[in-house]
């Protein structure tokens, strides 16, 4: 895994980048950063857009298939940013970064892949594989508990045509929640019935996810669904990870997702962690009122994951980190700048989904892997 870091000084951009390029088709995971210099969010976007720009000339063979937009103020700020050129999964959500600006960005990209819009779903075909990129599904009215079960119902539905179930083949989710701490119970007891429904259970498996609040633009919408999943995939090549020495089984405290998901292709293996905080194998928060030893057991945590599915800390391509208060930016940005330098990182304002977690983060490992039968990436 490749790190570099370029600063545009002439636009006040800085591009984190991440290349995995071990395989016949490189991947990246860019973050892009804007300095504020006291601009509304019209300029400060136009320069965010010319900084992709440039990205796209720095890999040229590179087609953008995933876009986060972090935003400040959602309801105002996403009608002024235009629908994507070419096929891309947008996901424009109200997470403030921390830096002080109104806007940052996540961009997943990757060569050699074959990219269309289908039906509303970034479809990758490649290898045989088919990636099946979906974001921004919201629904107009009813409180979390309903509105999660017609985004579930639409997500499904849209699999179906492609002739995926999210069982078989869905890998990963984002649930974004308007109010975490009054809404999120509603979205994970319509989460568990539809996923009983749909045959997911703790005697099949669940699917990595981050459910953490995020406001979307819509005033209406109190959730926001993003779903990727998977097609193509050989009995074996998802494996999931659980590290039930460090960590419990969600179904203990009644939500229903992985602590992580591994898909091993022929030439590399991807680690998807869910979010992630400061936990004990029986379900406690540990170290309440405590920012920086909460993110240490934070990172115990996901180590132990990343362990368990053959993964170091090295191997991660990029973090998205969610705090609650703002004014533990400056710590804990500091301790991830000497845990992961480098690596991609965001740092947003997102209540985690117990009001005693300060901190909870997110991430993506790529490492190489070969000696198996199963086809490349």
């Amino acid at each position: 895994m490749k790190h570099t870091t370029t600063v545009w000084d002439d636009l006040g951009v800085t591009l984190q980048l991440s290349t995995f390029a071990e395989g016949k088709k490189p991947e990246h995971h860019a973050m892009l950063h804007v300095e504020p210099c006291g601009e509304l969010f019209e300029g400060q976007y136009a320069r965010l857009s010319e900084a992709e720009r440039r990205l796209a000339d720095l890999l040229p063979e590179a087609r953008p298939i995933v876009k986060r937009y972090f935003l400040s103020d959602a309801a105002n700020q996403a009608p002024l940013i235009p629908s994507p050129t070419g096929p891309c999964a947008v996901s424009l959500i109200q997470q403030p970064p921390l830096d002080g600006s109104k806007v940052a960005a996540w961009i997943y990209l990757a060569e050699g892949l074959d990219v269309q819009d289908e039906g509303g779903v970034t479809l990758c075909r490649s290898n045989g594989y088919e990636h099946l990129w979906q974001m921004g599904l919201t629904a107009p009215e009813g409180d979390s508990y309903r509105q999660t079960a017609s985004v579930l119902q639409t997500y499904e539905s849209t699999l179906r045509k492609h002739a995926a179930t999210i069982e078989a083949n869905c890998l990963r989710t984002w649930f974004y929640v308007r109010d975490v701490d009054t809404q999120y119970g509603g979205m994970v007891q319509a989460r568990r019935e539809n996923f009983i429904q749909e045959g997911l259970t703790p005697a099949t498996h669940y699917i990595a996810s981050t459910g953490i609040q995020g406001i979307p633009a819509s005033p209406s919408a109190i959730i926001q669904l993003g779903g990727y999943a998977l097609k193509g995939a050989e009995a074996g090549q998802v494996r999931y990870v659980r590290a039930l020495t460090h960590l419990n089984p969600t179904i203990e405290y009644g939500v229903t997702f992985e602590r992580g998901t591994v898909v091993d292709f022929g030439d590399r293996s991807h680690c998807l962690i869910s979010g992630t905080a400061s936990i004990d194998n029986k379900g406690r928060v540990l170290h309440t009122g405590d920012v920086v030893k909460q993110t240490l057991r934070m990172w115990e945590n996901v180590a132990a994951l990343l362990h368990e599915g053959g993964f170091t800390p090295d191997d991660v391509a990029q973090i998205v980190v969610y705090l609650r208060d703002v004014a533990d930016y400056a710590t804990v940005r500091s301790m991830f700048a000497s845990r992961f330098p480098g690596v991609p990182a965001v740092f947003t304002l997102a209540p985690v989904c117990r009001p005693e977690w300060l901190i909870e983060m997110e991430c993506t490992a790529i490492r190489p892997l070969s000696g198996n039968a199963f086809r490349d990436f």
